[in-house]
């Protein structure tokens, strides 16, 4: 009984075969599907290896949400050389929101010397080149998103001259933290000094005539510092025209979450708007020499995350290729064969000429083969 029923069970499962084989006695082959097969087999490969491509590739995802954190401290990192010595310059920020100087400790001021070597030229054209690029195609910033903590630093090489030169500019360079509200980072004549409504710039005991805002923003980034990030203001240089001349950049800040397979971490990305005009007062251009960074604070924050294909979608993209492929060219085959067959036949009958008869009948008929005509 249990041989009976394992017998019916199988019967049942072999009814329902879908897939029904056929003897290798009944196949055809022809030199035509041969062809077709090759055909497709070759768009399959190529297919697949292309399929593969964009499986080990990975992108970034931008989503949006409101910045909810207004109670950190907003880190500020500065690297910003000046024409003009150290001790004729100042630093600093001014917090609107409080309407107070924040404390600008966190910055050196390292007397160097303005022009680049060819080196550093070399490196600022560079920098220069990618900016512009980035300008015209912004997918490349995921590009650099992926390449974080793996690229070679944007930093300004050192020096590899010994120059005897005396230094004629001033580095103001490091970092300091603000509350998370709009504000003002200003470079100006003179020192600054505290002021009960706000702050003031000594600046009556430097001569005009060494007035000299020409500078070079080597790096200007907000929040954590990520090496490979190549941000909006890096390799800017402005070179003044005037002894009384300003200098604006108004930037909008915009909170980063940054995750990728190499790193996770929070930042802030930027976009600038750039101005710059001589102060003249009998012109009715009025205002203070020097150079100004108004920023401002995004109430959206940005996660961006890297994405990758999973491998279940993969498979199932690679099976539609391939059996796309299949019926596709099966269709395309069968057609064609068919085309090729109505042609054929069409010759063959009109290969035959009507017979004119004796009794002045036309004979459309085809000949009959017997045996006895083939001998």
């Amino acid at each position: 009984m249990r041989r009976l029923n394992r017998k019916k069970t199988l019967n049942l499962v072999k009814e329902l075969d879908a897939f029904p084989k056929v003897p290798e006695s009944y196949v055809e082959t022809s030199t035509s599907g041969g062809t077709v097969s090759l055909i497709a087999f070759t768009a399959m490969a190529l297919l697949t290896i292309m399929e593969f491509m964009v499986y080990r590739d990975t992108w970034m995802k931008y989503e949006y949400e409101v910045d909810k954190d207004f109670t950190s401290k907003l880190r500020i990192n500065i690297d910003i050389t000046v024409a003009m010595k150290c001790q004729y310059v100042g630093a600093d920020v001014l917090d609107l929101a409080e309407t107070m100087v924040a404390s600008a400790d966190g910055l050196v001021y390292e007397p160097v010397i303005f022009d680049l070597t060819p080196q550093q030229r070399e490196w600022q054209r560079m920098l220069q080149l990618i900016q512009s690029r980035l300008q015209e195609e912004h997918s490349l910033q995921d590009v650099i998103f992926k390449s974080a903590f793996k690229s070679a630093s944007t930093a300004l090489p050192p020096r590899e001259d010994n120059s005897l030169l005396p230094p004629d500019a001033c580095r103001i360079h490091g970092h300091l933290y603000v509350n998370k509200v709009a504000g003002n980072f200003h470079i100006t004549v003179g020192k600054a000094i505290p002021h009960p409504r706000g702050h003031a710039h000594l600046a009556a005991l430097v001569s005009h005539d060494s007035y000299n805002f020409s500078h070079r923003i080597d790096h200007l980034s907000f929040g954590e510092l990520i090496p490979g990030i190549i941000n909006p203001l890096d390799g800017t240089e402005k070179i003044a025209s005037d002894h009384n001349q300003m200098f604006q950049y108004f930037i909008t800040v915009v909170p980063t979450k940054l995750h990728t397979y190499k790193i996770s971490a929070e930042t802030h990305q930027f976009s600038v708007t750039e101005r710059e005009r001589v102060i003249n007062h009998a012109a009715g251009s009025h205002g203070v020499s020097g150079i100004f960074m108004k920023y401002d604070i995004s109430s959206l924050m940005v996660t961006v995350t890297e994405e990758h294909m999973p491998f279940w979608q993969f498979v199932i993209r690679l099976c539609g290729i391939i059996g796309g492929i299949f019926s596709t060219t099966g269709i395309l085959h069968g057609i064609g064969r068919f085309i090729v067959e109505i042609i054929c036949c069409r010759f063959k009958l009109g290969s035959h000429k009507p017979v004119l008869l004796p009794d002045g009948h036309i004979n459309n008929h085809l000949p009959l083969i017997t045996d006895n005509s083939m001998h």
